[in-house]
C-alpha cells in the first residue's frame, strides 16, 4: 500500500484541494491515475497484482468504464491473457460498443482505476450483463470509499484509503469559499 502511495505522490497523481468528483461529490482529494499510469511499466505493475489478487477466478475477459479504466483494465487484461473490451456512455447510458460483443454466460472481471462510488462499475457491469455477460468480480487500483461501495460483485483494491466526499450541499470546502475544480480542467466549476 505505501509504495503504491507513494508512486501516486512521486508522479504527482495525488492531489490536494477541493475537487468536484466524476460521481458529482466534492473531496479535499484527487487521485489522478492518467498520471500514475503514464509509464506502462508502471501500469504493468499495477495489473500484475490485480491478477494476482483474481488469480483463481476463472476469468474470460476484463472490461472496463471509459475513460478512466481503460489503461489498467487493458494491462490485467494482457497480465491475464485474456481479452479486454470496454464500455462507454451513449446518450448518457453505458453501453458495450464499438462492435464489441458478449457471449452469454461469459465470466467478465469489471477493472477500474478509482473507485469512490462504485457508479461507473456497477453501470459498467449492468451494460455487460444486459449483453450476456456474467460479472464475477471487479477491482481496482484505489478504493476511495475505504470499503463501503457496493458494486454487487466481489470486489478488491490494491490500496484502501479513507478519503471523504462531500455533497456539494454540505460540503466544508464550499462553506468556506474554496474554489472547487475538476481535474483535468482549469475550469472553476462552484465556489
Amino acid at each position: 500500500m505505501t509504495d503504491i502511495l507513494e508512486h501516486f505522490s512521486g508522479t504527482n497523481a495525488l492531489l490536494e484541494g477541493h475537487f468536484i468528483l466524476s460521481s458529482g461529490l466534492h473531496s479535499p482529494k484527487y487521485l489522478q491515475c492518467a498520471l500514475a499510469l503514464q509509464f506502462p511499466t508502471d501500469a504493468a505493475k499495477f495489473a500484475r497484482q490485480i491478477a494476482e489478487q483474481n488469480r483463481n477466478i476463472e476469468i474470460d475477459t476484463v472490461a472496463s468504464p471509459a475513460i478512466g479504466g481503460l489503461v489498467i483494465g487493458f494491462a490485467v487484461a494482457a497480465a491475464m491473457n485474456v481479452r479486454f473490451i470496454w464500455t462507454e456512455r451513449q446518450n448518457g447510458e453505458m453501453t458495450v460498443r464499438r462492435g464489441f460483443t458478449v457471449k452469454p454466460g461469459e465470466r467478465i472481471l469489471v477493472v477500474e482505476d478509482v473507485i469512490t462510488t462504485g457508479g461507473s462499475t456497477r453501470e459498467c457491469i449492468a451494460a455487460v450483463e444486459s449483453n450476456g455477460g456474467k460479472v464475477v468480480a471487479a477491482a481496482s487500483i484505489v478504493d476511495r470509499s475505504n470499503g463501503v461501495a457496493d458494486v454487487g460483485v466481489p470486489r478488491t483494491e490494491l490500496v484502501r484509503l479513507d478519503v471523504p466526499s462531500y455533497s456539494p450541499d454540505v460540503c466544508p470546502m464550499c462553506a468556506q469559499g474554496l474554489e472547487a475544480v475538476k481535474p483535468g480542467s482549469r475550469t472553476v466549476l462552484a465556489k
